[in-house]
């Protein structure tokens, strides 16, 4: 998987996701599951770090579980005063469980194992816009940037006694944190674009990066091609969708 073409990577990783996404029927959305955890094998990550990941994103879902299985008319499965357990939320809350994993699952073992230098590159040979490019590159580049400065200036506030707590003082210093850092971040981007036209900036930026696909990297791009039809015939045309 490290070793396929950048390129193929973000072609199947648009390929499978965006029909896992549009998905209605739970057959197809475990299939998309499965085929998830079979790029997550191929791309051998650590298991630590992807349970980690994902524990992030089903944090997120939880919140679905506690409200969207009340929240659906259909068959009770359990009452509790005049809230209904129906049977519509829990199937709806399950596949969103599915399809949100499946996806989260198939665009860590696809686009998570390229390199920030070879994605630009890829993403401008196979034609997409340059300022999407530029806005990809520039917000990985500086997002820890960022985040330095937010620490510094934490570590400020700390060493001037600052203790957070529920009053006005806290809620005041915090929005002066957050304005302090949007000023600092404006600074640098005008500093770092006046740096840039000083370069002979054009707007593109020229890689010496040449990608070659073999063919086990069409091969692969064919798997995820027959992939991708297959859940669109089975979560689509069989029922009629299309």
């Amino acid at each position: 998987m490290h070793r396929t073409d950048p390129r193929v990577r973000l072609v199947c990783g648009l390929a499978v996701t965006v029909p896992a996404a549009l998905l209605t029927d739970s057959q197809a959305a475990w299939l998309a599951l499965a085929f998830s955890l079979l790029l997550v094998k191929m791309a051998r990550l650590n298991l630590v770090r992807v349970l980690n990941r994902l524990a992030v994103v089903n944090v997120f879902i939880a919140f679905l579980w506690l409200f969207l299985p009340f929240s659906l008319p259909g068959y009770p499965l359990w009452s509790i005063g005049p809230l209904n357990l129906t049977q519509e939320g829990v199937d709806l809350a399950l596949l969103i469980t599915v399809k949100s994993n499946a996806i989260v699952l198939s665009l860590m073992a696809l686009l998570g194992t390229i390199p920030v230098q070879d994605l630009g590159p890829a993403l401008q040979q196979l034609k997409m816009p340059d300022k999407l490019c530029h806005i990809l590159l520039f917000t990985y580049r500086y997002i820890f940037v960022i985040h330095k400065e937010y620490v510094t200036m934490r570590q400020a506030m700390r060493a001037r006694g600052f203790r957070p707590r529920t009053n006005r003082h806290t809620y005041r210093s915090y929005a002066w944190l957050v304005g302090m850092l949007l000023v600092r971040s404006w600074d640098r981007a005008e500093r770092v674009g006046e740096a840039m036209r000083c370069r002979g900036f054009r707007g593109r930026f020229y890689s010496l990066a040449r990608f070659d696909a073999r063919t086990g990297d069409y091969a692969f791009l064919a798997l995820c091609l027959l992939f991708s039809a297959f859940v669109v015939y089975l979560g689509f045309i069989r029922k009629g969708a299309l």
